[in-house]
């Protein structure tokens, strides 16, 4: 989406805001200058808009900016729907569902993550089976309405559901994907008797498969009384302030839609702030003229790794939330919302540090978080995080952590290391070396496995570093992928709050149509996707975007007749449905030789899901470069350790601002900005590229 807001002084300056688990970044960006101000303060979980509100007013004082400059839509991520699911800290809900399936929650869809652990765990459902009422009702899979609700049947689950004091309600009946009269009709009766936000799956998710589609429902319905209170606040203080822009939200499909449509449905938002990281690294793998860019973006509770292969993120249409053991897929809920494919680690700058069962050092996913946060930020910790074993290897500056603005308490920090180190029988300083190198591993660990899940080799790839941590780390866990360069961009600390800036207003839809393809009517298709193609015009139009603007693209999950699990072909653009189905056939067969290594022959095809993706083309910015000509100078040095084995090296230290264009530096080096600070390790070489990033290159020692 492309406008043009500037003010009578010449200025159209853009605003986002990504609220993380320890930090609150924020980007002001002036479309036509290309000036760029950041700011980053600590998130307040407890009420997360004082993080935002302190931020904001931090961040216009610093650019000398009036709320009333800023009339282009403020551009929003946020980790509270992921935090919301994963502490349990969500609204009252209940689900209605038709009668006989009231247990689909419970039993989820009998898959074993781990066959051989007799005492296996699964999340709790985000509803409770109390709270969960049938209804008799039916509709067949073929859409045809067997039976409608009654006005008694109507009036029983409404009393209930009162009775149960709940804050929202989900509908999910049975093949309700194939036709969605019953839910609607459910919701408006409830929506005018309870009074209280309705959503229903044949909005959600009009897939096939019940559990899926229950918990995307349940996982919904939960945050619709966290995501909708803190919107409608956020958007009448944005008022009172005087700010003339809307509220865009930022998706896990890596699209923004408005702030209503986000409200509606929370569960989009699971994953908003990685995505927005991710269409960063998009952004600035054309920029570099990488086609594969692996974007490593370590924050203070957690780090993401996801792979930008042909200048796009990878997408898929299922992502699970609320693992109750982070690496075991299946452990979560499989919410089925298209999402940026990444894998999250609990690897951040907040990852605390502790010995197991057995005494060995483990780090993590257990985070220190914004409150009370690692214990050198003074504010109560006492357990060891990732943060304290860098400051005491030198890796940062304990008086100019945000620039001097949160000096990091030292004796607090050597107590908490001190405890571990003690368990351990070792000095500090190994063990603060051993939970660097710890953390490093599982990162590089989890990327390489996420990679090899999706046929790629990570070596020899370019990394992307950002998030506040992800420049102390990058090369550290660049050498363990055998990646031979990392590029650190500027304003890395905050580049997911920049991404959500040159993310176009997208959303995605999906609903399931199940046939096979031989006996498809093209009227019966073309009466689907219409319908999407009005609901993606719709939500596009709420964020402002002209119907003239808008594109479609054309996708389909596809299998062989009698098979259970589909691939997803995208087919093409334009108004109507590119591809015959000869050439779905060829897409499909080369597919599923690609993924499988054979085709059936003699065997149909069953078309499964038919997918639309509406969207605008993003906006166009260039931030102006941050460096200037002239080489700069080390400011100072200090005592670095970069590895167990090692001795510390007397290392220099360079701010950011002082290096000059083409300025080449041979490691170890330390470049520190307000917001991180970047960590070259030996053996790599930097170089100032000429919009201010550093590229930096890795020889091994021979």
């Amino acid at each position: 989406m492309s406008s043009n807001t500037s003010d009578a002084s010449g200025h159209d300056w853009r605003l986002a805001v990504d609220i993380g688990g320890t930090f609150t970044d924020l980007v002001l960006l002036d479309a036509l200058s290309g000036t760029v101000v950041v700011e980053k303060t600590l998130t307040t979980p407890k009420a997360p808009l004082d993080g935002v509100r302190t931020g904001v007013r931090q961040l216009l004082a610093k650019a000398g900016v009036r709320p009333a400059e800023i009339t282009a839509p403020i551009v929003h991520a946020t980790t509270l729907i992921t935090n919301a699911l994963i502490e349990g800290k969500i609204g009252r809900a209940g689900v209605v569902t038709t009668s006989g399936f009231g247990d689909t929650l419970e039993i989820r869809d009998e898959h074993r993550y781990d066959m051989y652990d007799l005492q296996i765990e699964f999340p709790a459902p985000p509803v409770t089976r109390d709270r969960v009422f049938e209804i008799a009702e039916r509709t067949n899979a073929l859409g045809q309405v067997i039976a409608v609700p009654t006005t008694a049947g109507l009036k029983v689950i409404t009393e209930s559901l009162r009775a149960a004091s709940v804050e929202s309600v989900g509908i999910c009946l049975i093949n309700a994907y194939a036709n969605p009269a019953n839910e609607r009709v459910i919701a408006e009766h409830l929506r005018a008797e309870l009074g209280v936000p309705v959503c229903i799956s044949s909005d959600i998710s009009p897939q096939i498969r019940e559990y899926p589609r229950m918990i995307t429902t349940a996982c919904n319905a939960a945050t619709m009384p966290v995501i909708g209170p803190y919107l409608d606040e956020l958007q009448k203080w944005l008022a009172a302030e005087g700010f003339g822009g809307s509220v865009l939200m930022m998706l896990s499909n890596g699209g923004v839609v408005a702030a209503e449509d986000a409200a509606q449905s929370p569960i989009r938002l699971v994953e908003s702030g990685p995505a927005a990281g991710a269409l960063a690294g998009s952004w600035f793998a054309r920029r570099l003229g990488e086609d594969r860019l692996l974007c490593f973006d370590m924050g203070g509770t957690t780090a993401k790794s996801c792979l930008i292969s042909n200048f796009e993120p990878q997408l898929t249409n299922t992502f699970e939330v609320a693992r109750i053991y982070r690496f075991k897929k299946g452990s979560g809920f499989p919410v089925s919302v298209p999402s940026v494919d990444l894998v999250e680690i609990g690897a951040g700058g907040g990852s605390l540090a502790r010995l197991d069962e057995l005494g060995l050092l483990k780090v993590g996913p257990e985070s220190a978080g914004a409150d009370p946060g690692p214990a050198c930020y003074g504010r109560g910790g006492t357990r060891p995080a990732v943060t304290d074993a860098d400051l005491e290897l030198g890796l940062l500056d304990a008086g100019y952590f945000l620039g001097g603005d949160m000096p990091l308490d030292l004796p607090a920090n050597q107590a908490a290391l001190g405890a571990v180190a003690a368990q351990l029988g070792l000095p500090i300083g190994d063990t603060a070396a051993g939970v660097h190198e710890l953390v490093n591993q599982n990162m590089a660990a989890a990327s390489r496995m996420h990679a090899v899940e999706q046929g790629e080799d990570l070596r020899g790839v370019t990394v992307l570093a950002f998030g506040g941590a992800g420049p102390i780390h990058a090369c550290g866990v660049a050498e363990l992928l055998e990646s031979t360069r990392v590029v650190f961009p500027t304003n890395a600390s905050v580049l997911s709050a920049f991404g959500t800036l040159v993310t176009p207003v997208r959303i995605d839809l999906a609903r399931s149509m199940v046939r096979p393809l031989a006996s498809i009517a093209p009227a019966d298709r073309d009466a689907l996707l219409d319908e999407l193609r009005a609901e993606g015009v719709r939500v596009l139009s709420a964020a402002g975007v002209r119907p003239e603007q808008i594109n479609f693209r054309y996708g389909l999950d596809a299998r062989y007749l009698g098979q259970g699990n589909e691939i997803t072909l995208w087919l093409g653009e334009g108004p109507a449905w590119p591809a015959s189905d000869a050439q779905i056939v060829e897409h499909f067969e080369t597919d599923y030789r690609r993924i499988y290594g054979l085709t059936i022959p003699d065997v149909g095809i069953e078309a499964v899901t038919w997918r639309l993706s509406a969207y605008a083309d993003a906006n166009t910015v260039e931030p102006a470069s941050s460096v200037g000509s002239t080489p700069g100078a080390a400011k100072s040095s200090r005592l670095v350790r970069f590895s167990r084995a090692g001795q510390p090296h007397e290392t220099p230290v360079y701010r950011r601002a002082d290096l000059g264009v083409g300025q080449e530096i041979v490691g170890p080096v330390i470049v520190e900005e307000r917001e991180t600070t970047a960590v070259i390790r030996p053996n790599w070489t930097v170089t100032v590229a000429a919009d201010g990033s550093l590229i930096a290159d890795w020889k091994a020692p021979s």
